[in-house]
């Protein structure tokens, strides 16, 4: 082999970037993956099923805290950054890291990494994690499927267990979940989709997956993860920008590149932003992709049941990384829980215990709720133990992951959910329908 590389990542575009550009260049050998973001993804190993003919052993999984002894002891002539949700300066503060050690830093992008489907496609990416992309991806979905347009859906990977098994993961029931031995985090994704008859797909080998889909669907619909880009070349593709944090859209990586790359932006979360900040995301939205359509949208947010809120003393369970890689001190479980008449809002970080108490630490911007973290069987029995510890009237889950599920409590649940609505511009529908050339009624 020749020159020797490192591939920075998070269990996800990592693998991906491997299989479509490394994997296939013996010139390149890939020494080791690092892992950073998820916890619990590190000292593991890519397998050799996967690797290839030039990998008989597999390919390691360090933490990336080792990476500059890593890139010291193996004579590293290249490390790869492959995962998302990062600021421009946290990209070339690991730049820098690595030219120091002696290396090259490198980028990958979309001509050496993007898979190209025979159907339509569909992506719905975002400038950053938890701008409401997956609500807008399910509304595509249902839309779809209520015009008996046969989508599969293909998640942005999240693949924490054993790679070989998770090589190509089909969902379409919640036993598959169990099957798959699924995080909470993966729960959080699919299952919106289980609950509404979609088949979703993900995994490790997004060709081979790709591949799959392809047999059983007329539209691919990609669903994507963090600010990541889509794996798969776009026909449609619609970036979601978050009107909270107007100015994010141009300071985190790869979120600006799906930005530049859109076809159509959508401002989510209009109707809780001020008018200068809808008036500064569009003035970017002009200044950096002038061709793109650009529309308004809403996430409405609603409690079930109704009414059990009031009153109470409530813990609010928030999406785990949009609350902890996110940024987001708060998320929509927080805003049900006010509007729903709260007497109180148990804040959840004197009570955490173990990897929870740890999050809070690594992540200081997190307000007073609890992000839905549970990784592995461990993980989750702390999240639990959290929640008894401070003893609520009433949990308001706003994790899709539905808790009731996956641990046991004694306080009842409140279900936040939410809803796509457009408030101005195109309708988004009829883009999708001039992906699928036709006029279905």
């Amino acid at each position: 082999m020749g020159d020797k590389c490192i591939v920075m990542g998070a269990a996800g575009r990592d693998f991906h970037d491997f299989l479509t550009f490394l994997r296939a260049r013996p010139q390149l050998e890939v020494v080791c993956f690092t892992a950073e973001q998820i916890p619990f993804i590190d000292a593991r190993t890519f397998p050799a099923s996967l690797a290839g003919p030039h990998y008989p052993n597999g390919i390691p999984i360090e933490p990336e805290h080792e990476l500059p002894r890593l890139i010291r002891e193996h004579a590293v002539d290249h490390v790869f950054l492959s995962y998302s949700d990062l600021a421009h300066e946290d990209v070339m503060h690991k730049a820098s890291i690595v030219q120091a050690a002696g290396a090259s830093f490198a980028l990958l992008g979309p001509k050496h990494t993007q898979l190209t489907s025979r159907l339509p496609v569909v992506s719905v990416t975002a400038a950053r994690t938890g701008a409401g992309k997956s609500p807008l991806s399910q509304a595509i979905a249902r839309r779809l499927a209520d015009r008996g347009v046969r989508a599969a859906v293909l998640r942005h990977p999240m693949p924490y267990g054993d790679l070989a098994k998770q090589a190509v993961q089909r969902f379409a029931t919640p036993e598959d979940l169990d099957r798959h031995e699924c995080t909470i985090e993966e729960r959080e994704e699919y299952e919106p989709y289980l609950e509404l008859g979609l088949v979703v797909w993900a995994g490790v080998d997004y060709a081979s997956i790709l591949a799959a889909a392809e047999q059983e669907a007329e539209l691919i619909l990609w669903d994507g993860g963090n600010n990541d880009t889509s794996f798969v070349k776009a026909d449609l593709s619609i970036v979601v920008l978050d009107a909270l944090r107007p100015g994010h859209e141009t300071r985190y990586y790869p979120g600006e590149t799906n930005l530049r790359l859109a076809d159509v932006l959508v401002l989510s979360k209009a109707g809780q932003a001020s008018a200068e900040a809808l008036a500064a995301l569009r003035a970017t939205c002009a200044a950096t992709n002038p061709r793109a359509r650009v529309v308004e949208a809403e996430l409405e947010v609603h409690a079930t049941p109704s009414g059990a809120i009031r009153g109470r003393r409530a813990l609010v369970v928030e999406d785990g990384p949009t609350i902890t890689h996110g940024g987001m001190p708060s998320g929509a479980g927080l805003l049900a829980a006010t509007r729903e008449g709260a007497a109180e809002l148990v804040d959840p970080r004197p009570h955490a215990v173990g990897s929870i108490a740890a999050a809070y630490r690594d992540h200081p911007h997190i307000g007073p709720v609890l992000p839905a973290l549970g990784y592995s069987a461990a993980q989750r029995a702390e999240l639990e133990a959290t929640i008894r510890h401070a003893a609520p009237d009433v949990v308001v889950d706003a994790s899709p992951a539905r808790l009731g599920r996956l641990i046991s409590i004694d306080a009842p649940i409140v279900e936040v959910g939410y809803r796509f609505v457009q408030r101005s511009g195109a309708d988004l529908f009829e883009e999708v329908d001039r992906v699928l050339g036709t006029s279905r009624a």
